[in-house]
């Protein structure tokens, strides 16, 4: 099958590396447009906040307001010193441009309209299925992970929750596109494997180093059985439930169907950080319980997950696979660091 655009997969153009510069950066309208709606999502937040946030998680809730929206503001710090770090490590590489490996511009928006439009089916599926079996509503995140709510969960709704979202946003997907992609328009292969390699080791060691400082680093606090058992539980739970969707969904389908459609990597990166975030919106600490609730959750949901999907979104356009980031940002750090002691304790691990 010849590629959509007409240039084979070792073919693609390269990025233009002034994408990356910082003064270029902020000349771009979507940057500017970005930063004042967060901007305003902060003020928003607080606004109507008033002393706390409504959310069912006690980290979050505790007064004052002020400084949980402070606290995850600074995530994007962390988050822009990554770019910079992936800019170093990859700013003399050939890098392909993933653009080149998505359809037409006709094509890619109905390809892009047709997932949004299923992904929001697979969720309103997700959220029915698992208030059927009376359990947390299923998100791209099972009730807990990354932030603690304390709400029991069971063993089959862990399982069952992996089970589900692999299927409904990894498995679905990739069979239906790579009937007509092949498996490096999907960005699934590396173009310079070595140096992935290097940027992967980088990226997680200063992730990890972030995560277990900034945390109360529980998994410390396991014993050797629960840690040899539980860290792999974890990774298998999580890398089904939420990395393999992630990666499949938003990186080898969406992204290089954003680039398409904007001619913009500031565009795609926001783009990808929002739709990242947005995935998340049945997260167990959200609450609907007036509109007032529902406007807090989806301006916080904004304000907490669109910064790592930008660095996702960031490193899969730098190396052009969609693979670096969850070996660098996702599988190991956070999930298996911060999610670990939650999966001992559904599993019941001594």
């Amino acid at each position: 099958m010849a590629p959509p655009t007409g240039v084979t997969p070792t073919e693609t153009p390269l990025l233009p590396p002034q994408s990356f510069r910082p003064l270029h950066l902020l000349r771009r309208r979507s940057v500017q447009i970005t930063t004042a709606a967060w901007l305003g999502a902060n003020l928003a937040l607080l606004a109507l906040a008033g002393g706390h946030l409504p959310f069912r998680a006690s980290s979050l809730a505790m007064p004052p307001a002020v400084d949980k929206v402070l606290l995850t503001d600074a995530m994007f710090v962390e988050v822009f010193v990554q770019m910079t770090i992936v800019h170093l490590l990859t700013r003399s590489r050939r890098v392909p441009d993933i653009s080149a490996r998505a359809p037409a511009r006709t094509r890619a928006r109905r390809e892009v309209t047709l997932m949004l439009a299923y992904g929001l089916a697979a969720m309103l599926g997700g959220f029915t299925l698992s208030r059927l079996m009376g359990w947390h509503a299923f998100g791209f995140h099972l009730d807990g992970m990354v932030i603690s709510t304390g709400q029991p969960v069971v063993p089959a709704e862990a399982v069952c929750w992996a089970l589900y979202n692999v299927i409904a946003y990894a498995l679905v997907p990739y069979l239906v596109f790579r009937r007509r992609y092949t498996t490096t328009q999907l960005s699934l292969r590396s173009s310079d494997r070595r140096a992935d390699i290097v940027l992967v080791l980088v990226v997680l060691l200063v992730e990890s180093a972030v995560q277990v400082l900034s945390s109360d680093a529980a998994i410390l606090a396991l014993g050797a059985r629960q840690l040899l058992l539980g860290v792999p539980l974890t990774f298998a739970l999580s890398f089904a439930g939420t990395v393999l969707p992630t990666m499949v969904f938003i990186y080898c389908i969406l992204a290089p169907r954003y680039l398409r459609l904007t001619g913009s990597i500031p565009a795609t990166v926001v783009l990808g950080g929002v739709t990242y975030a947005l995935m998340h919106f049945f997260d167990g600490w959200t609450t609907f319980a007036s509109p007032v609730d529902a406007a807090m959750s989806l301006l916080y949901l904004l304000l907490f997950y669109t910064g790592p999907g930008m660095f996702k979104t960031f490193i899969t356009l730098r190396t052009a696979n969609a693979w670096t980031h969850v070996w660098a940002y996702h599988a190991i750090a956070p999930h298996v660091l911060i999610d670990t002691p939650m999966f001992v304790r559904i599993f019941g691990l001594r």
